[in-house]
């Protein structure tokens, strides 16, 4: 069952309109009121890093704490779950703030690391009341296509937050997702979209860029044993699908469904279907 945002002209001019602001030379385009939604304390820099200093005005959301409850990544530094989910949000403050992001633009919902599956309608709730708060024109988020449950999760809620607006005959926000990573035939494939897009704008980083962005991503101190092995020649952004989240994002098996993350697509999908039932939302999608 997916989930379209109402009025689909203005959508497609806000959505438009953030994706020239993101790939603006110099001179910038005028921004719309953005939100940017990540589900992990990095995932803005991982995926949208050379763009940041273009989203001074934006408001940053993180779904998760960036501390999974098993600890394991916390232990690695030393740290107990608590001690590196703070860690984690001094990072994120530190990194936003040398891109021109105020502190009080920035807020992390702080639910635990692979678990924001768990919560689909109520991180829903509180993203309509945020886009509502903001007055959001245009969010910034996650495609649905495997990767990470959270990233999955993520992508669900925003497009649900958007669709009960629509129901309370408000204006629902454009939604543009930035490239992230999911299972490809050889692998792990990141910085590109499932298929490949006629509508999608790729942006290709010089080498100063890259440098500049790869130095940001080496401020998460406590992600250095994954972001390194992301890429960084490239960011991508496209107008979000209308998904259905009742159906897997790809066929055969998901990347997540090859990780220790306590999440298959199978799950994934009846807790949609939950989160869909709880927001009345099951027939409007």
């Amino acid at each position: 069952m997916a989930l379209r945002p109402a009025r689909d002209g203005d959508a497609a001019d806000l959505a438009a309109a953030l994706i020239a602001a993101l790939v603006a030379p110099e001179a910038q385009a005028p921004l719309p009121r953005t939100m940017v939604v990540g589900a992990h304390p990095d995932d803005e820099t991982a995926f949208a890093g050379f763009r940041l200093t273009r989203l001074a005005a934006a408001q940053f959301v993180c779904i998760t704490d960036g501390s999974p409850r098993d600890g394991a990544d916390a232990a690695r530094y030393g740290l107990t779950p608590a001690q590196y989910a703070q860690a984690r949000a001094r990072e994120l403050q530190e990194v936003l703030g040398s891109c021109g992001i105020a502190a009080h633009r920035i807020r992390i919902l702080g639910y635990t690391d692979q678990e924001a599956a768990l919560h689909l309608a109520e991180i829903a709730r509180r993203l309509t009341a945020a886009f509502q708060q903001h007055a959001i024109e245009a969010v910034l988020t996650h495609p649905y296509e495997g990767g990470h449950p959270d990233h999955d999760a993520t992508a669900f809620a925003v497009h649900a937050a958007a669709r009960l607006l629509a129901q309370q005959g408000r204006r629902a926000p454009a939604i543009v997702e930035m490239a992230c990573y999911h299972e490809g035939r050889e692998g792990l494939r990141a910085g590109a979209f499932l298929g490949v897009g006629a509508h999608d704008t790729v942006i290709h980083l010089s080498r100063e860029e890259q440098a500049r962005k790869r130095a940001l991503l080496d401020r998460f101190a406590t992600q250095r044993h994954t972001l390194p092995y992301l890429p960084v020649a490239v960011e991508c952004f496209r107008r979000a699908q209308d998904y259905d989240f009742l159906q897997p994002p790809h066929a055969g098996q998901l990347h997540y469904e090859r990780q220790p993350w306590g999440m298959t697509g199978e799950r994934f999908r009846a807790l949609a279907r939950q989160a869909l039932q709880e927001l009345g939302l099951e027939r409007a999608a």
